[in-house]
């Protein structure tokens, strides 16, 4: 049985579809004992008006999009929150498209999203410099980039000071007189992993140390079952080349490289110091609570929604007068326990991989 249509509404309240369509969009402009009849008569033959077809007469949706990379990690849901806030404000829908790091899925959602005039996206792209991202725009489809740095003539963009999040956490890890430290995430062409080792590699500089000496344990993922792999990796080390520290490019790997550090009865923080990155909320929640630098996941999902809602609003008027935005917020260390505290020495042991 196909579902109710306006017609069938008109005929059951004995009106006009005229008048039904009034009732649907200009409700003030119908009597009142009028427009309860066409009411009684939708919900008695359960009338659900056609969204998608409204849209599209007029030309614009009340919907968003968020192309997501890992929806699995925390801080993408985090973020995906703040941009679904900004949407509801503004009396608007988020979709939520998973790109699971798929350069082919993610253009196929881009493709699908294109045709279904949603009224902007929001996304965490593989490649910002991917050419059917870069097309979306002069088709009349505002795209916001989130978590990563844009150029300013493409995209409006909205990120988080990746450089100096790595160098807060490498710095804190040198104050607490450790020089021997890894850095444990990947793939190395990730540019939040690139921009974080950079930032520790300025902390080591700084610190009148080669940028070398900060040992990269790399990853082929950025998942807890990485972090384990990445901790496999250094308890197995020689006891001279082992880091006494690391700082791990995401809470996620940092996890996982504590749960191996605790099935190889290696103390945190006292035989190993662990510092993480984004602060979801299993960090502080954690056997032992993870040390993090803080990004703020929610302010930047609603940011970047705003920015977004303004872009498509001044295509909309055909006013001409956007102007990319790049926002760039700070972050922030919150220190736990997997640090530790500050000692005379660092010529800990680390007992060898059991068998």
């Amino acid at each position: 049985m196909s579902p109710a249509g306006i017609k069938d509404v008109a005929l059951r309240a004995g009106v006009s579809v005229g008048t039904v369509s009034n009732v649907l969009n200009r409700p003030a402009a119908v009597r009142e004992h009028t427009r309860q009849r066409v009411l009684d008569a939708m919900a008695e033959l359960g009338f659900v008006r056609n969204e998608s077809a409204r849209q599209l007469r007029n030309g614009h949706s009340r919907t968003l999009a968020y192309v997501i990379f890992d929806p699995s990690n925390p801080f993408f849901t985090d973020v995906a929150k703040g941009a679904e806030d900004a949407a509801r404000d503004a009396g608007l829908l988020l979709y939520l498209c998973n790109s699971a790091g798929d350069p082919e899925r993610e253009a196929e959602h881009l493709d699908t999203l294109l045709e279904q005039r949603v009224r902007g996206i929001l996304i965490t792209p593989i490649d910002h410099h991917a050419q059917r991202l870069g097309a979306l725009p002069s088709l009349g489809l505002p795209v916001v980039l989130v978590d990563r740095a844009a150029d300013p003539a493409a995209f409006c963009s909205v990120a988080v000071d990746d450089v100096e999040g790595g160098d807060l956490a490498v710095t804190h890890l040198l104050e607490l007189g450790h020089t021997s430290i890894g850095f444990v995430g990947g793939p190395a062409s990730t540019v939040q992993v690139a921009d974080r080792l950079a930032g520790g590699h300025r902390a080591m500089r700084r610190a009148g140390l080669p940028a070398e000496a900060l040992t990269v344990v790399g990853t082929d993922g950025l998942t807890i079952a990485d972090g384990r792999h990445a901790g496999q990796r250094v308890v197995g080390m020689p006891a001279r080349r082992r880091p006494t520290a690391v700082f791990c490019a995401n809470d996620l790997l940092a996890l996982g490289f504590l749960q191996q550090m605790t099935q190889h009865d290696v103390a945190v923080p006292d035989e190993m110091a662990i510092v993480g990155y984004d602060d979801i909320e299993f960090a502080g929640a954690a056997a032992v609570p993870l040390t993090s630098v803080r990004q703020p996941r929610h302010e930047l999902g609603r940011r970047a929604a705003e920015l977004l809602l303004a872009e498509a609003a001044a295509h909309a008027s055909r006013s001409g007068g956007h102007q990319h935005e790049q926002v760039q917020f700070t972050p922030e260390l919150i220190v736990r326990a997997s640090s530790g505290r500050r000692l005379a020495t660092r010529t800990r042991q680390v007992p060898a991989a059991r068998s």
